[in-house]
């Protein structure tokens, strides 16, 4: 499953965000995730997805967050 695809799951899952309201351009904000939500969505993705996320300064958009998470 690709990246993109992983957050777009989670983010249904955990916060009923339509999966077709998130796109590479999305910002956190117009999305609604405060950082409560992102903490979440980073612990789900380091389950989902077996890695170590860190602690990445700058992430604002989906696209960001995807180009972290598959530098990793």
């Amino acid at each position: 499953m690709a990246t993109i695809d992983t957050i777009k799951a989670i983010l249904n899952d955990n916060l009923d965000i339509d999966p077709d309201a998130v796109t590479d351009d999305s910002t956190f904000d117009s999305l609604d995730i405060d950082s409560l939500d992102m903490v979440e969505l980073v612990c789900e993705l380091e389950d989902r997805m077996g890695i170590e996320f860190g602690e990445p300064e700058g992430l604002t958009t989906v696209a960001d967050l995807v180009a972290y998470i598959d530098s990793l």
